[in-house]
């Protein structure tokens, strides 16, 4: 269990990186080799994907001894605190309909886990 909790943690703090990373090259209209090198070697979009890459090994970890039917649909935690960090921490809007979204996961999880 602690395997797919860290998963989800790196998931979350890649994701939170990679949206920094891609913030600090700002808009980016066409994808060609230029961009590609940009992204890949701006160091938060890099570390991104390197705890991405961690959180993909230990999700297979996870796998091992949890069923998929129960490890799967836990990641969408990831969800719900990626939109809290983003509200909180980056002042995006969390409107009526998110929080409902956010609800709406937290209660499947809930079930999930009954």
């Amino acid at each position: 269990m602690f395997m797919l909790f860290f998963a989800i943690l790196c998931s979350v703090v890649g994701q939170v990186l990679l949206k920094f990373g891609m913030n600090q090259l700002g808009g980016m209209d066409a994808i060609n080799l230029s961009v590609v090198f940009k992204m890949v070697f701006n160091p938060l979009v890099f570390s991104g994907m390197v705890c991405y890459g961690i959180g993909f090994i230990a999700y297979f970890f996870s796998l091992s001894k949890l069923d998929q039917s129960f490890a799967y649909p836990m990641f969408s935690m990831g969800y719900v605190l990626v939109a809290v960090f983003n509200w909180t921490v980056m002042r995006e809007p969390f409107t009526m309909t998110r929080l409902a979204g956010v609800l709406v996961i937290l209660a499947g999880v809930w079930l999930l886990n009954r």
